[in-house]
């Protein structure tokens, strides 16, 4: 029957979680009020019987956090000046052909908004129906564009080219944001008004099969439950920043300010292609921001709750996908001299990490992790010498399809 989710508040006596029969676990969320602070993995086996032994269990966890939180909080009130207004934000779901994901990914951010300035733009990339444009149909407020030539950062420039607000949101559609999202990207501004980009913390959805459970496990997208900041290329103590981007968040989950991304050219179209190529975008987009020298900031508050893959096959082709992302992210950036040597670290760090998972898969005789760290070697290795130049020429393709069926003049209806 899975895990169910439980969303408990550290500050508040905490609830006994049910025993006997019921869900194969519990996936439990600790906050202290608005500020996620750890989540837990309890088999139902090991669930606390009793509210008291669920605080003691969850104290281990969150006490730090909280603590850390509480003197933040309260040495940023010692220092505070009144707040500038909250920057206006266009809330972009780039999709394609995801209907149902779409409307339970559109509801969350509907009663995320609240009064906080922001529109919600939903960009439909090549799409095969019109089921997309009849769900932004039903809802207010949302407004609906058509992308014709197929790409995630074809679509996220397209975003980028609508966007009314300051700054730009993306949120993938198979997630759902937590109430207090935008309060989350709000507090960040007040507090980092020099900040450039934000990305947030991505938690689980459901944790019903095994494989979601096994993603969650390995670590999922966790970046973590404190605020980090990163300022340009400055980094003591990190060789390899800021090219070790995949530290910084997740492309489900992150924001831009619209005026920086738009002088930065925008997304590369060549990354995130799909097949053969699905990913390396975010991580593109994140170390521009760094390299032009913009600070980027990431802000557990800022959270959603994503789908994880709920086959192991699906979740296998995700591992590739993240190896063979990473490595054309790299060949993006091997055409500027002075990263080079950085490139090949970076490289020769990647697989020794890649090494150390599948030794620990196998000293664990766990078959699955074995066959995910393979996965993502795979992707990696095969991508790394030409992935990106094939996927800059398939691109290139792509358009001048599209240019050439725009210009194809319509055939009236019979």
């Amino acid at each position: 029957m899975g895990y169910r989710l439980v969303d408990v508040d550290v500050t508040r006596p905490l609830p006994a979680l049910p025993s006997g029969e019921g869900p194969d676990g519990f996936g439990v969320l600790l906050r202290d009020g608005r500020h996620p602070l750890g989540f837990l993995l309890i088999p139902r086996s090991q669930a606390p019987s009793t509210g008291a032994a669920l605080t003691d269990l969850a104290a281990a966890v969150a006490a730090p956090g909280l603590l850390t939180e509480r003197v933040r909080r309260g040495l940023l009130r010692g220092e505070e000046s009144p707040p500038a207004a909250t920057p206006s934000v266009t809330v972009a779901v780039c999709t394609r052909n995801r209907p149902d994901d779409l409307v339970e990914c559109l509801g969350s951010v509907l009663a995320a908004v609240g009064t906080h300035p922001a529109e919600i733009l939903v960009v439909d990339n090549c799409p095969p129906d019109e089921r997309t444009r009849e769900v932004v149909s039903r809802l207010d407020g949302v407004r609906y564009v058509r992308e014709p030539v197929a790409g995630l950062d074809v679509a996220r420039n397209r975003a980028l080219e609508e966007a009314r607000g300051e700054w730009i949101a993306f949120v993938d559609d198979d997630v759902r944001v937590d109430r207090y999202w935008l309060d989350g990207f709000a507090a960040a501004l007040v507090e980092h008004p020099d900040a450039a980009a934000l990305t947030g913390l991505v938690l689980p959805a459901e944790l019903q099969t095994e494989a979601q459970l096994r993603f969650e496990r390995r670590g999922g997208f966790g970046r973590g439950y404190e605020q980090r900041r990163w300022d340009g290329r400055h980094a003591p103590g990190n060789r390899l920043h800021p090219l070790g981007a995949g530290i910084f968040g997740a492309g489900c989950n992150m924001a831009f300010d619209v005026a920086v991304m738009r002088s930065a050219g925008g997304f590369d179209e060549a990354l995130d292609t799909g097949p053969p190529l699905p990913g390396g975008g975010d991580l593109d987009a994140f170390y521009r921001v760094l390299d032009a020298g913009h600070v980027l900031v990431y802000e557990p508050r800022m959270a959603v709750f994503h789908r994880h893959r709920r086959g192991m096959d699906e979740l296998r082709r995700q591992y590739a996908s993240w190896g063979s992302g990473f490595a054309a992210f790299l060949g993006a950036r091997w055409g500027d001299p002075r990263e080079r040597g950085q490139i090949v670290r970076m490289v020769l760090w990647w697989l020794r990490y890649q090494q150390r998972q599948l030794a620990g898969g196998v000293r664990e005789r766990n078959r699955e992790d074995v066959r995910s760290a393979w996965a993502e070697l795979v992707g990696g290795v095969t991508g790394l010498p030409f992935g990106y130049a094939r996927s800059r020429r398939r691109m290139a393709l792509r358009r001048a399809d599209a240019g050439a069926q725009a210009a194809r003049p319509r055939q009236p209806r019979p």
